[in-house]
């Protein structure tokens, strides 16, 4: 497995990443732990996950997926096969960038993943309520008490991903080192004209989000009818059911072919090809699952693939 580094930080990562969104949701923690396995014997590195995954679920209050990868890490004994990656911000019960939350939520990362040191810790959200200076010099001071190996930020506007990036050289803090977007065939244009040039001039790393746009690019769901077969993602999807999703549909069956390779695994592939993008972000609930969407990796797009593949989703969204 070739790694890729993750922008200037010490960490190199696999070009998938595991999204840990569905430990506690679709997957139980027999499962979690199942999937975790299958990925790392596979050669994969890094997984990514929330304080606040996955309190949306009825019964849930948050840390749930921290717990579950923290009792997986205990139990398999793989720490030094796995980075971890988690976020502050979202949570309700521990909210935005303060310094004072920053430090309390870290802890309490820290006590739910049983380990002794986050390798990358992300902001989860911009909070323009703090002065990004304090927000970046909370996150030095867990670097420099070894609890955080590197900082990165998710959702944030390029215009305020820019300001942070300065606010780091003017105070000698230390810099996000990774933007997790959301990104893929569907959703491009925010990230190709305004951060993409930013993330690339500045050598930042970047781990993408919703890569197969909730469900709908592995080609599950092209009428009206195949929402029905997902009560969670059916309603999401629904959006995409217009001539553009299933021209790109269309596109990835295209390739697909040429490949003897799925739809999932080729929306995954072309993002995988994409200049200054490091890896895609993809979950599974099943180790059958997992495996179809690791093999995108093994794929190599043609040119005229890419092209085909930009052309069928060139339309603004």
């Amino acid at each position: 497995m070739q790694l890729r580094p993750l922008g200037r930080s010490p960490l190199a990562i696999a070009p998938l990443v595991f999204g840990g969104n569905v430990f506690g949701w679709s997957a139980d923690e027999k499962r979690s732990f199942g999937l975790l396995d299958a990925f790392v014997d596979a050669g994969f590195n890094l997984v990514d996950t929330a304080d606040v995954y996955p309190a949306w679920v009825p019964g849930n209050r948050g840390g749930e997926s921290e717990t579950i990868i923290g009792r997986w890490l205990k139990a398999s004994g793989k720490r030094d096969k796995v980075l971890i990656a988690t976020k502050v911000a979202k949570w309700a019960e521990q909210p935005g960038l303060s310094p004072v939350n920053i430090q309390q939520a870290v802890d309490g990362s820290l006590k739910r993943l049983q380990v002794d040191c986050i390798d990358l810790y992300q902001a989860h959200e911009d909070d323009a309520s703090v002065p990004l200076a304090d927000t970046l010099g909370a996150f030095g001071r867990l670097i420099e008490q070894g609890k955080v190996r590197a900082i990165g930020a998710s959702n944030y506007t390029a215009d305020r991903f820019a300001e942070a990036l300065r606010a780091s050289a003017e105070h000698g803090l230390p810099r996000y080192e990774s933007l997790q977007p959301e990104y893929n065939l569907l959703r491009r244009t925010g990230y190709e004209r305004e951060l993409e040039p930013l993330i690339r001039r500045e050598q930042v790393g970047v781990i993408s989000y919703y890569a197969l746009a909730s469900g709908f690019l592995t080609g599950k769901y092209r009428s009206e009818a195949d929402l029905a077969k997902s009560r969670a993602r059916g309603a999401g999807v629904r959006k995409y059911l217009d001539a553009r999703g299933l021209n790109i549909l269309d596109a990835l069956d295209r390739v697909a072919a040429n490949h003897q390779a799925t739809p999932a695994q080729i929306a995954l592939a072309w993002l995988i090809a994409r200049p200054g993008l490091t890896a895609p972000i993809a979950s599974a609930t099943s180790v059958e699952q997992l495996h179809e969407l690791l093999d995108a990796v093994k794929l190599a797009l043609a040119p005229d693939e890419i092209t085909l593949l930009d052309q069928a989703s060139a339309k603004p969204a």
